[in-house]
């Protein structure tokens, strides 16, 4: 599906009872698992051994898995379970009926594609070294929410600028929405002025795009 040499393959089956095992995880969560879940698949190992690229210093290895679902979604909780169980980056695919999502964690947010054709699906491993190669995958699944312009090519930089963005955005829509249900033209002047002050700030930062 993503066109990784041979050498990367693992296609090793991984119990769901082995993730519990290396995960703080609720009952709740694992009824959720369960309900979610088909199977889980490790299947690429993407590392200076298997792979043609440098160490990266703080990339070592970047894992592909396959999560199988029972259903078009997923609790973003269980990601978390499985990116914390295991000590590598991970690069998550998720299939449902043919189609495929791909996620990755970057400083402690999750980004992902949208669902499309499984076959469709292209991801390019480009880098001299895997702190590159990571960075990139990274980029290429958040797309035009992260940006190399205007954060210097630092990935956590870009991340805490798209969540400020994100952030923003959300204040935006409810004082919006407050501002159209107020009645008083007193409440509303200062309502439009707090909502004057949020759209430049956004508007500082998609400069910084």
């Amino acid at each position: 599906m993503l066109g990784l040499p041979p050498s990367t393959e693992v296609n090793r089956r991984v119990a769901k009872e082995k993730l519990y095992a290396n995960a703080d995880i609720s009952v709740s969560l694992r009824e959720i698992v369960k309900e979610q879940v088909e199977a889980v698949f490790w299947r690429n190992k993407l590392a200076t051994g298997t792979f043609n690229v440098g160490a990266g210093e703080s990339v070592s290895e970047l894992q592909v898995f396959e999560i199988q679902l029972r259903q078009r979604n997923i609790d973003k909780r269980l990601l978390s379970i499985i990116a914390k169980a295991i000590p590598y980056k991970i690069l998550f695919i998720l299939t449902f009926e043919g189609k495929a999502q791909a996620w990755i964690e970057a400083v402690g947010t999750f980004y992902n594609t949208e669902w499309q054709p499984a076959d469709d699906l292209v991801i390019k491993f480009d880098g001299l070294n895997l702190d590159a190669v990571y960075e990139n995958v990274v980029r290429q699944i958040a797309g035009e929410r992260l940006v190399k312009s205007g954060d210097d090519g630092d990935l956590a930089k870009a991340v805490e600028n798209d969540k400020k963005r994100q952030k923003l955005e959300r204040e935006i829509v409810v004082l919006e929405k407050k501002v159209a249900g107020e009645k008083q033209l007193n409440k509303q002047v200062l309502l439009n002025g707090e909502l004057k002050r949020l759209r430049k700030e956004r508007e500082g930062l998609n400069k910084r795009c």
